[in-house]
């Protein structure tokens, strides 16, 4: 494989899967975070993953001991997409951040790993809008198969097309649609998500048993709320209050119970509790 680099930007759940996938895809990988904890805990994570891998013979040691020798953390943004074919940010759900996050001179590929906000804006703001694409990873990166790549208004066909070959380079299956809001997953997702919410509201059922209603019921891998919990209940709020307002029907209408757990703090598996309760 070419020895081409690729940046991350943003250490959190998404972030460190994508860096572990594109170390393990053979990628010279720079990780970026303003947290210096967070990037220590980053690798650890994927010291992890690629541990169980090991583990479970998916994973030969020897690979694994080269992906972690492929990534570097960056606690500065200039020195880490320095000389990137293809930067990927991965930071939470503010358009201004990721605005400023893709302000990258060079012929860099960029790619925003939203999962909502408008790629076409998010273009708008950086000096080569034809380079900026969406690249929306699925949790947990690297289990998930599929990659939605998101093509905004000004996105050239060239950008598309280096977006396609990363991500089959990373072992995704790809799929390409338009900048409209919630794309097409997330669209179909949050939608799913929020009226599970309301059940659990209304006194329909129990968190567990409508999950397990679309496991057995619809085969989904995951039912909606315990995906909730694993996305967080804070992202699936910002989630849904964009939707609301960019296409302004009630299905996208946050629950009153959803707005009442993110203020509570229960915000999924990394806050311990959501509609379930985690632990290490």
């Amino acid at each position: 494989m070419s020895p081409e680099t690729l940046a991350v930007l943003g250490a959190g759940t998404m972030g460190h899967g994508i860096a572990q996938i594109a170390a393990l895809a053979g990628y010279h990988t720079h990780l970026f975070d303003v947290d210096g904890d967070a990037l220590v805990r980053a690798v650890q994570r994927i010291d992890a993953n690629l541990g169980k891998g090991v583990s479970l013979g998916k994973l030969d040691e020897a690979l694994r001991q080269e992906a972690l020798e492929r990534i570097s953390t960056h606690l500065d943004l200039d020195e880490a997409v320095d000389a990137a074919h293809f930067v990927i940010e991965a930071a939470p759900e503010r358009l201004e951040l990721k605005c400023d996050l893709l302000r990258v001179p060079g012929d860099a590929l960029l790619a925003t790993n939203t999962s909502s906000l408008s790629i076409s804006a998010i273009a708008r703001a950086v000096p080569a809008p034809e380079r900026v694409v969406g690249m929306h990873f699925f949790n947990p990166v690297h289990i998930m198969a599929l990659l939605e790549i998101v093509r905004a208004e000004t996105t050239s066909t060239e950008t598309v097309d280096r977006a396609l070959a990363v991500a089959r380079r990373l072992g995704k299956t790809p799929i390409v649609v338009n900048d409209v809001p919630g794309f097409a997953s997330s669209r179909l997702g949050i939608a799913l998500g929020l009226e599970a919410i309301r059940m659990v509201e209304e006194g329909v059922a129990s968190a567990a048993d409508i999950d397990t209603a679309m496991e057995l019921g619809y085969r989904h891998p995951m039912g909606p709320l315990r995906l909730t919990d694993l996305v967080g209940l804070d992202v699936r709020l910002d989630i849904a209050r964009y939707l609301y307002h960019e296409l302004g029907t009630a299905r996208f209408e946050p629950p009153k119970l959803l707005e009442r757990m993110v203020e509570e703090g229960k915000l999924g598996k990394k806050s311990g509790e959501g509609f379930y309760r985690w632990e290490e």
